[in-house]
């Protein structure tokens, strides 16, 4: 961040921050562990307000303590750099700093969809369901070989010798630790959807298995493919969809000047100068309009997640409003630590979100069935791996069109905004670090994360102790409901879902404030760093979709109008590959550039053969 705000407004708002952080906590703990306590004293909208007063709270301390170090002469950090200005200059640079295509092209088409949604609500969402049938059926095999080929790609730089480039030069270093670096790329990239599926999604394919396996539905032998495919849809694949767009963003803005935009995987073909032309501004206005979509419905998932635990676990009603002062409260997070810049909320909070996730995922597996989870774990990885290209390859079916092909669409629409956003952070990274971040320990934490909880969820409904595939139907199919009676059942429930729900909170923030900050960014004029006001904006504009996707009863709808985006950076995402591999054929050879193949040849010890006594002559 280019500065900082009035140190004593800091102070004060650090101050109020904490004071509102403690006095909330104290009910909130209270009421979660020692509910006797407390009894019937606080109605479900006051056991909302603090809750989310705890978190934010918290969340915001974190995201207001001034920050000691120092930005200067990091380029990686000043491409997310962001302008201080008053009030009045917001309002009257709000145009001359943005582009108005990249700026009025989503906000229109968010406001006639909503409209359309109000005027007409049945015909909407029944012509938008139409259109993504139709797409996701017709576009299916490209969906599939793409993300296939993304993976085949990742492995490509991950062993070849363009792996080891070094994006900014050889004598760059890199702008963070390892761990930060892993932290901000696994919860930008993840979001909630990981708390909100993971006890979920293994349960609806052991209800209705694949057809891939041949195993009957609720059965032993489904367990297995449950975790199979919940592994294959979160795992190596999925996360290679943003590795193959924010790889070639990160080279051409550090090998080529490139400015920090989607549309610079286009460079090879317009180059620089001609990245503003229509095609590379079309680029950027798809990657605002499904980062919007993405982010907002995600939102608007989590707050149902969100208030269903509340009602949970205090066995309240939290009302009709909930939903705007769940979203109002937690826009009012996510802005602040967006503002707050990448040095100060943004990694502080994705820190906090990653040891969050460990110590969830840690207390859940002691207290769990641990047998279940080792014991089918190690067979679905081996399965997983067994018949990943058999997994890969399935393109048409009903069944794979609802749950693979969506998913690939819906990984490919969010890759714009991961893919920049790892660019941005990857300046004095090898390439094949990048890989092995972004696909190699992202995976494996996710993965590792689906086999708890997942194996966990499978383990109680099994075994017959908790019907949550039940408590979903009374729902009506509702998935939000799916962890609660799963950790409500099991040792030190509370604690579990008081962290559960912690989760729920600090993943969609970790998410938005990025996205909200790569949005900002991305409507910006070239060479301009958006300001607070235009992040503010921003963030606002999203937590009003979210909101109108709960108030209009569209979320199914809206999603599927993010997930379309997801079929044209599919074509985008084999450009960027194919730009990339031009690129580095052309200017790379002849670098010294050294594949991890050789590198391990050369260090294979030297076999010599010695011969202690002369061999006889032989007679021809």
């Amino acid at each position: 961040m280019s500065g900082t705000a009035d140190p004593e407004s800091s102070q004060m708002l650090t101050r109020a921050l904490s004071i509102a952080f403690v006095g909330s906590g104290a009910i909130v703990l209270v009421g979660f562990f020692f509910p006797s306590i407390v009894g019937d004293a606080i109605t479900g909208r006051s056991w909302l307000l603090v809750s989310l007063l705890f978190f934010g709270s918290g969340l915001g301390y974190l995201a207001s303590l001034p920050y000691e170090g120092t930005e200067a002469g990091s380029s990686g950090s000043s491409l997310l750099r962001i302008r201080r200005e008053s009030v009045p200059s917001i309002l009257s640079n709000l145009i001359r700093m943005h582009d108005p295509v990249v700026l009025g092209f989503p906000i229109g088409v968010f406001a006639l969809y909503f409209v359309l949604q109000t005027v007409a609500p049945a015909e909407t969402t029944a012509a938008v369901g139409v259109a993504t049938d139709s797409v996701l059926r017709g576009v299916g095999p490209l969906l599939v070989g793409t993300v296939f080929l993304a993976v085949v790609f990742c492995a490509f730089l991950f062993f070849g010798s363009w792996g080891d480039i070094k994006l900014g030069g050889d004598d760059v270093e890199p702008t963070y630790t390892f761990p930060t670096y892993f932290a901000l790329v696994f919860t930008a990239g993840i979001a909630a959807g990981i708390v909100f599926w993971g006890p979920a999604e293994a349960l609806f394919h052991y209800q209705t298995p694949p057809p891939l396996f041949d195993v009957g539905p609720q059965s032993d032998a489904a367990i297995d493919v449950a975790l199979t495919y919940a592994l294959f849809h979160w795992g190596l694949t999925a996360w290679s969809a943003y590795a193959v767009v924010g790889i070639p963003i990160a080279y051409f803005v550090f090998e080529r000047d490139a400015p920090l935009r989607v549309s610079s995987i286009l460079t090879p073909f317009l180059g620089v100068d001609g990245l503003d032309s229509l095609w590379g501004r079309a680029v950027d206005t798809m990657a605002v309009f499904a980062t919007i979509g993405g982010i907002a419905t995600s939102i608007a998932l989590v707050s149902q997640q969100f208030l269903t635990g509340v009602e949970f676990q205090w066995s309240v009603s939290t009302g009709p409003t909930a939903p705007v002062l769940f979203v109002g409260g937690l826009a009012a997070v996510y802005v602040l630590s967006a503002v707050t810049g990448l040095h100060r909320g943004i990694r502080r909070i994705a820190g906090v979100c990653v040891l969050l996730f460990a110590v969830f995922a840690l207390i859940l597996f002691a207290v769990g069935p641990r047998g279940f989870v080792v014991s089918r774990g190690a067979d679905a990885v081996g399965s997983y791996l067994i018949n990943f290209v058999p997994m890969s390859l399935v393109m048409s079916g009903s069944w794979a069109t609802e749950w693979t092909v969506w998913n690939w669409a819906w990984w490919f629409s969010w890759a714009p905004f991961a893919g920049t956003f790892l660019a941005a952070l990857s300046r004095g990274r090898r390439i094949r670090t990048v890989v092995l971040t972004t696909v190699g320990a992202t995976s494996a934490a996710t993965m590792a994360w689906f086999l708890v909880v997942g194996g966990t969820s499978l383990s109680m409904q099994h075994s017959g102790q908790v019907d949550v595939l039940g408590a979903i139907g009374a729902r009506g199919g509702s998935e939000a409901v799916a962890g609660f009676p799963l950790l409500s059942a099991l040792p030190l429930g509370d604690l579990l879902l008081f962290l559960f729900l912690a989760l729920i909170v600090v993943f969609i923030v970790t998410s938005a404030d990025t996205s909200t900050l790569i949005a900002a960014i991305l409507s910006s004029r070239r060479g301009v760093a958006p300001s607070r006001g235009a992040i503010a904006l921003w963030g606002a504009f999203q937590a009003a979709v979210a909101l109108g996707v709960i108030l209009l009863g569209g979320a199914e709808t809206l999603q599927a109008l993010a997930v379309l985006t997801g079929a044209p950076f599919a074509v985008l995402a084999l450009v960027a590959m194919a730009g990339l591999a031009l690129a580095c054929t052309r200017d790379e050879r002849g670098q010294g550039h050294t594949s991890l193949i050789r590198r391990a040849g050369e260090r294979l010890p030297t076999i010599e053969l010695h011969h202690d006594v002369d061999p006889p002559d032989r007679e021809k």
